[in-house]
């Protein structure tokens, strides 16, 4: 029961991965048929991840009334709803009133399944489970780059990941007795509330961090296939396939990581990752009259950004107490989200009145500051290992 869990687990992350690579390779495209500039999808990412910050606070509170079965059930039917109704949206203000359910249910799913995840598994299992979320941020650039060269369009993109989604809908539902049937494992903690929680030893840092991490990850994931496009001449095509190789050098990145993950631990895995950034975003900034370096550099950005998300998460409750963690993980997700929301519309503008090409530059600033506040981090808090789950993988015995 155990393993099958965890594979149903696997299948929510792909479902939360697999709308979060559609937008960015499909608005060179839909900016233009919806009549709205190319900044304004700033706008619809802001309002997705607003969403996502009110479920992630408030998913201590729904995982206790509920459970992280339902939570994850309801969670991805809103997602499925929303790319739906996206496929048949003809104006710009729709899309903005259906990316609320779409980020409350990113958000809902993200936040209880990574605390569940952190509590209950090895630290492989937190890698990989954030790889299957690269797998669906893959495949959905590949089906948005089919329909758009297809008759469908964009529309067509957005329909047939919501048929995948309502699909995954049916497995998650027929999966709750799963949940029911694990073995019981209450955890005696106080609710924190969100002062409380902010105030505990090294939780500032690790949100500073959060957000430099999601601003990095988010631009990079919305605006490569644009910067392909504007700064490099590729077709809006071409474009958002291109768009999926940073998925491909995260997702790749975070499986192999998975198999070294114990040995090395979460904050070496952070600094390694970090110094793999670096060589990615150098390779884009390269001046060169060809795309080919981008491209590469793309790859090697993701490659970098692979092991850093799980790493911070996997290692709240050594950090902050199994008792604190899903208060902390939720504030976390919060942190992360506001990054997502803010900074990728920040880039959008610049794009706008100044030259989409300062993309490499305005990384690199949200790198610096995620590896300082990681290292402070380091230096605050001496990570407890977390006694072991009756029942559970996360140690060798029960």
């Amino acid at each position: 029961m155990v393993s099958l869990l965890l594979a149903v687990i696997y299948l929510a992350f792909i479902s939360l991965g697999l709308p979060d690579s559609l937008l960015g390779s499909a608005w060179p495209v839909m900016h233009v048929e919806l009549g709205a500039p190319l900044s304004a999808m700033g706008a619809v990412t802001m309002i997705i991840s607003a969403g996502t910050i009110v479920s992630s606070l408030a998913s201590d509170f729904l995982t206790r009334k509920l459970g992280t079965g339902v939570v994850t059930v309801v969670s991805v039917l809103l997602t499925a709803g929303a790319m739906i109704g996206f496929s048949f949206a003809n104006a710009f203000w729709i899309l903005c009133v259906l990316a609320v359910p779409y980020g409350l249910g990113a958000g809902g799913v993200d936040a209880a399944l990574n605390n569940y995840v952190a509590l209950h598994y090895k630290s492989r299992h937190m890698s990989w489970l954030h790889c299957f979320w690269g797998v669906g941020a893959i495949i959905s650039p590949f089906i948005m780059g089919a329909c758009l060269t297809g008759a469908s369009g964009w529309a067509g993109g957005y329909r047939v990941v919501s048929y995948i989604q309502f699909a995954l809908v049916a497995v998650l539902f027929f999966s709750l007795p799963l949940w029911k049937k694990r073995p019981a494992q209450e955890i005696a903690a106080k609710s924190l509330t969100l002062p409380q929680t902010v105030k505990l030893k090294g939780v500032a840092f690790v949100l500073i961090a959060f957000f430099a991490y999601c601003a990095l990850e988010s631009t990079a994931m919305n605006w490569a296939s644009s910067y392909l496009t504007e700064h490099h001449g590729v077709s809006a095509e071409l474009a958002a396939t291109f768009g999926s190789l940073f998925f491909w050098g995260i997702t790749a990145g975070r499986f192999l990581s998975g198999f070294v993950s114990e040995k090395l631990g979460d904050r070496r895995l952070i600094r390694i990752g970090a110094g793999i950034i670096v060589v990615g975003i150098v390779l884009i900034a390269i001046p060169v009259n060809t795309e080919i370096c981008a491209l590469i550099g793309f790859v090697v950005v993701g490659l970098g950004c692979a092991p850093v998300y799980p790493s911070i998460i996997h290692a709240t409750p050594a950090n902050f107490g199994q008792e604190h963690s899903q208060a902390v993980i939720g504030v976390e997700m919060a942190s992360a989200y506001v990054g997502t929301t803010f900074m990728p519309p920040l880039f959008g503008l610049i794009a706008q009145y100044a030259d989409i090409g300062f993309l490499p530059l305005f990384l690199a600033i949200f790198l610096v500051l995620l590896f300082c506040m990681t290292e402070l981090l380091n230096r605050t808090v001496k990570p407890v290992p977390a006694p072991l789950a009756e029942g559970e993988e996360k140690g060798e015995k029960k």
